[in-house]
């Protein structure tokens, strides 16, 4: 265990930081899930920038890789020109 005043808050500030990392990535996940399940082409290109958006947050913040990002974005774009 930490012996530090400062170690003990790090660790308290990593822990909120991971709790929040966490929902906001399983947050994009069902977003992306969602998305991905949807067969109207227009519901789906109304929901594109508000997942896209997400995507974009979590890369910013180096919560998911900016190659990985990339990656989701292009896929999506895909599958909703192809609906």
């Amino acid at each position: 265990m930490a012996n530090h005043k400062s170690a003990l808050k790090r660790i308290r500030r990593n822990e909120a930081a991971r709790l929040r990392n966490r929902y906001q990535h399983k947050t994009m996940r069902n977003a992306l899930r969602k998305l991905r399940n949807e067969e109207n082409k227009e519901v789906a290109a109304e929901m594109f920038p508000t997942v896209v958006g997400m995507i974009d947050k979590l890369a910013k913040r180096n919560i998911i890789h900016k190659n990985k990002a990339a990656n989701l974005k292009s896929g999506l774009a895909k599958k909703i020109a192809a609906l």
